[in-house]
């Protein structure tokens, strides 16, 4: 499997863990305000990792690192995400998988084998709202419904979470998304940030009073909801 970045150390990414974050290239959203644009248009090939570079890499932290996060991207696209997850695993890592959850047969695979120890899902939007909020006026919602319901079964541990922008979510959109997600033992709304490797244009985050009113709406249904990164 070939990566596009590697960050090699996190307090941040994996709960609880201290961590590396690896980088997937390609996504089949085109969520305006992903702020890994670049690695979802228009993937630079000189920053490709080769898989034997990420292996060594992590072959020297064993002992020192807890896990791996994978992101992206949409780590799910890549055909060898399995055998890949295997050999991190085989180093003594813990995984945490970040996902969009389009791909739930591929989901349930990787989870079903032992090879995921975390999954951070990310929620769009209400259901009503994710095509404009993915960027796909056709988007067929199916499949995240898959993954959501597969989630809630407690298969592995997990989290679901919301980047709110201003122009695309509300307190009531942010209720639905709950209403959705309800069951969940956690839901994380973390506030846009302008990366400057957008995808879309004139995106801005919630002020801290609307941030303040989305938590309290989300809660009706997911009590541990909280804002992440504010």
């Amino acid at each position: 499997m070939t990566l596009h970045g590697l960050q090699k150390m996190t307090l941040l990414d994996y709960p609880g863990r201290v961590a590396c974050t690896l980088f997937t290239f390609g996504c089949n959203l085109r969520c305006p305000f992903c702020h890994n644009a670049g690695l979802v248009t228009a993937p630079d090939p000189s920053a490709a990792i080769p898989e034997e570079e990420v292996l060594r890499f992590l072959s020297t932290r064993q002992g020192l690192l807890d896990g791996v996060c994978v992101t992206g991207g949409e780590p799910l696209l890549q055909p060898d995400i399995a055998d890949f997850l295997a050999k991190v695993k085989a180093l003594g890592f813990l995984v945490k998988l970040d996902t969009n959850g389009c791909y739930p047969q591929a989901l349930r695979r990787v989870v079903e084998a032992g090879l995921v120890d975390y999954v951070a899902m990310d929620i769009k939007n209400s259901p009503a709202q994710y095509p404009v909020t993915v960027g796909l006026p056709t988007f067929d919602l199916a499949p995240v419904e898959e993954s959501v319901r597969y989630l809630l079964e407690g298969h592995v541990d997990y989290e679901f979470r919301t980047t709110v922008v201003k122009e695309l979510h509300t307190t009531d959109t942010v209720r639905e998304a709950a209403r959705w997600i309800a069951g969940a033992p956690r839901y994380y709304l973390q506030a846009f940030v302008d990366s400057g490797n957008l995808i879309g244009q004139g995106l801005t985050a919630p002020d801290p009073e609307q941030l303040r009113q989305m938590v309290a709406a989300a809660r009706e249904f997911v009590k541990e909801t909280a804002l992440r990164g504010v």
